[in-house]
């Protein structure tokens, strides 16, 4: 018998010995997926309430689908989305169900005249006669994408900020109809015409809070995961009437943006800053810069859950 149990001993060490060769066996990763996987199967008051912060940047919120793609393939439980400007776009399509090779699609073939009228005449116009372009398109697109939800409908809860342009308040959307809040949230002032809404006159979220951690705080997260795809403003052109009004923007958000990356718990950064937000045209360069961001983030994301799960059990 004695001789049977050292034979045994002997071939799971070999066995263990071979895998770890072999393999390239990382013993603190498998603990670490092992205690992740039995964490996101608990009850949902029993692991830390997750919240994502999808931050504005124009073309560059493409990246957001990549991250998104990494978080659903590792099981991260998403329980909340808080998105400005590109941000709510993406974020209203993924929290109503839309599936993330559809939404790829989507930004991958998207074009200005798709959601906006934005074209040589009407530049022309606006500039005789003052009158700002519409995004009124982009409500229709959102709304033909998600089958005109209103936020109660949604899979995943959802809010989304806006701008007061008259008061400069900054406002937040959790209920009433999502493509509307989410166009709001997305409206570039001085180009666009704002969005009216209850006496209101609403544009791009960006002006108040470009990565809305502020607001994610309000709904009591255990753990707050924002991406970011600022870019680098000293790179910008100021030669049209987009790239100055993206620069005025990105001016007014800096300090704030420096506050809420610090208020996060994880910060997924995307290297986008070499493109512009009017180039819809690289969409499939964004996403795959978010996918791998989001793979550099992942494992300490599964840490941070593990620890966090850990502690809420544990008071």
């Amino acid at each position: 018998m004695k001789n049977k149990i050292t034979f045994l001993v002997s071939i799971s060490l070999a066995v263990l010995y071979f895998y770890n060769t072999a393999f390239c066996f990382d013993q603190k990763r498998f603990i670490l997926d092992y205690l992740y996987y039995k964490t996101i199967n608990l009850p949902k008051e029993k692991r830390p309430k997750i919240i994502l912060v999808l931050g504005g940047g124009g073309a560059r919120g493409f990246a957001h689908i990549g991250v998104l793609k990494v978080l659903k393939e590792a099981n991260v439980p998403i329980d909340m989305v808080v998105g400005t400007s590109m941000g709510a776009i993406i974020g209203s399509l993924f929290c109503s169900g839309v599936d993330l090779e559809e939404i790829k699609k989507i930004a991958e073939d998207i074009k200005w005249k798709d959601i906006s009228n934005l074209n040589s005449v009407s530049l022309l116009k606006m500039l005789v006669s003052e009158k700002l372009l519409s995004t009124q398109k982009m409500e229709r697109y959102i709304n033909q994408m998600i089958g005109n939800k209103y936020f109660f409908q949604l899979n995943i809860p959802f809010v989304c900020v806006a701008t007061d342009i008259k008061t400069g308040e900054k406002i937040i959307f959790k209920e009433g109809k999502v493509a509307m809040a989410a166009r709001a949230s997305a409206t570039i002032p001085g180009l666009f015409e704002p969005v009216q809404y209850r006496q209101r006159f609403l544009v791009d979220g960006g002006l108040v809070e470009n990565i809305p951690v502020s607001v994610a705080k309000l709904f009591n997260p255990d753990i707050i995961i924002t991406v970011a795809v600022s870019a680098d403003i000293t790179n910008n052109s100021f030669d049209n009437v987009f790239f100055s009004l993206f620069q005025a923007i990105y001016i007014q958000g800096q300090q704030s943006d420096r506050i809420n990356l610090n208020m996060s718990d994880v910060i997924i950064a995307p290297k986008v800053d070499n493109i512009s937000a009017i180039e819809l045209n690289k969409a499939e360069e964004c996403i795959d810069a978010g996918f791998i961001a989001g793979k550099q983030s992942i494992e300490k994301i599964k840490k941070i859950i593990v620890e966090k799960t850990y502690e809420k059990n544990c008071k």
